[in-house]
């Protein structure tokens, strides 16, 4: 995997056709315009916080100043590396600068020039480091490739983790064993599929059965089936239900530019079909392999983690998502040319802010189904921090042995010392680079020699 990885990664580059810059520019621009007017942002973490910045009670600067806090560690410590080793954009290193440039931009007209800069500094500047780094006597990009394995397999688990967090031990053993025995079968019978598909398709769709057959008995249980088939589930006769009235502001607010975001969809979701875009860890690696359906396949699983998050915090904050609820990203990497993704996409993306509505109301009926997405998350994290921090020391030690493992490691444990200045799932990678960079400048003093053969 490690060898098929290095090759379609060098193939790729990061060596971008014309078309493609003009694209990435575009849509960087037009996502630091949407930040600007508080409309969208990527980061999750920053979208409670616009309600207060629509309203007025907090000032530009200090809403652009939590964003950056919240997006720093992730564009250096996680979007770069996963970019510059795998040949692939990711939406940490697009949109999240383009939060922070859209949101301090003092004009409306700056911030969609200040989006695409940002844009041209990527597709511009990103190659030439990638050809520097991998002149370096010790190579720590390719040796960051290490990590696509335990990144992939790793990342197969989540679904067994959310139902052990939410169902408890019996049903997460029940989950776990079966993703084993899928992944060994698929190995064995479907050697050129990935091994991981199979698995978390049959564990989310245990996940949601187990929700949903919960929250079918809770209805029974309370009586709520037969109140809803003679009143419905509503605020009632009484007083305004306040948190109602403030989701359908913030529904009606997204509606009203509706164009925006039907642009931002054919933009986004024609990024994701050019190939050279990937909205996750696992995927990156696997549309680096040229794997398109099980990248598509790993990014539609991660839309139950974070549908009801950016769907609830969108209708609170009258700000929505920059990817949406990001089922343009898999969509994008199924479609034959940019020009039907571009149409598919704003199509996409007009449902999702027409129906965030009665998506509310749903979530607000099947309290399982919406806790199972924070479980999700929560799986997600926990995979994927164990695999990132497992797979950047590989890399550690294919560039430098037990000192590569000594410094990255020990960057990573005073990291956590001083509090995470970085946060804990960019530091390793973040360990690697500064690493790679620490051993290079011991070589040129003469104190160590690279690696017999180099990282794999």
């Amino acid at each position: 995997m490690g060898t098929a990885l290095a090759a379609a990664a060098d193939a790729a580059g990061l060596d971008f056709s014309p078309a493609q810059k003009l694209l990435v520019v575009g849509v960087c621009a037009l996502t630091a315009g949407a930040a600007h007017m508080a409309l969208a942002v990527f980061n999750d973490g920053v979208r409670p916080f616009m309600l207060d910045f629509i309203h007025g009670r907090a000032t530009r600067n200090a809403t652009g100043a939590v964003s950056f806090g919240l997006s720093a560690g992730f564009v250096f410590g996680l979007g770069a590396p996963m970019a510059l080793s795998t040949g692939v954009l990711n939406p940490w290193l697009l949109f999240l600068p383009t939060d922070v440039l859209g949101i301090l931009a003092p004009r409306r007209w700056l911030a969609p020039l200040l989006g695409a800069a940002w844009g041209a500094v990527v597709v511009y500047g990103l190659g030439g480091a990638n050809e520097l780094a991998h002149g370096l006597p010790v190579d720590f990009l390719t040796a960051m490739r290490q990590m696509s394995t335990p990144i992939l397999f790793l990342f197969a688990l989540f679904p067994a983790l959310a139902v052990t967090k939410q169902f408890g031990r019996l049903r997460g053993a029940l989950t776990g064993a079966v993703t084993l025995g899928l992944v060994v079968l698929t190995m064995r019978v479907w050697p050129g599929v990935f091994a991981g598909a199979p698995a978390m398709a049959v564990g989310v769709l245990m996940l949601i059965g187990f929700a949903v057959a919960a929250d079918v008995r809770t209805a029974r249980a309370s009586g709520t089936v037969a109140a809803d088939g003679a009143g419905g589930v509503g605020v009632g006769s009484g007083a305004e239900d306040p948190m109602a009235s403030l989701f359908s502001s913030g529904a009606a607010r997204l509606r009203r530019h509706l164009p925006l975001f039907m642009a931002l969809g054919a933009g986004v979701c024609a990024l994701a079909q050019m190939k050279v875009f990937g909205g996750g860890e696992a995927t990156s690696f696997l549309i680096a392999k040229g794997q398109y359906a099980e990248a598509a396949q790993v990014d539609f699983y991660r839309v139950f983690g974070f549908l009801p998050l950016i769907a609830t915090t969108a209708l609170a904050s009258g700000a929505y998502g920059i990817a949406g609820f990001t089922l343009v990203y898999p969509i994008g990497y199924l479609l034959p040319n940019p020009f039907v993704a571009a149409a598919v996409g704003a199509l996409v993306f007009a449902l999702e802010v027409l129906a965030l509505s009665s998506i509310g109301r749903a979530l607000g009926r099947l309290p399982s189904v919406r806790d199972c997405s924070e479980h999700l998350r929560a799986a997600i994290g926990d995979a994927l921090g164990l695999a990132i921090l497992f797979g950047s020391l590989m890399a550690a030690n294919a560039m430098g042995g037990g000192l590569g493992i000594l410094i990255c490691g020990g960057l990573y444990l005073l990291n956590e010392a001083m509090g995470r200045p970085v946060v804990r799932m960019a530091a390793a990678p973040a360990a690697v680079l500064a690493g790679g960079v620490a051993l290079n400048g011991l070589y040129w003093l003469g104190l160590f020699t690279p690696v017999a053969g180099g990282p794999a």
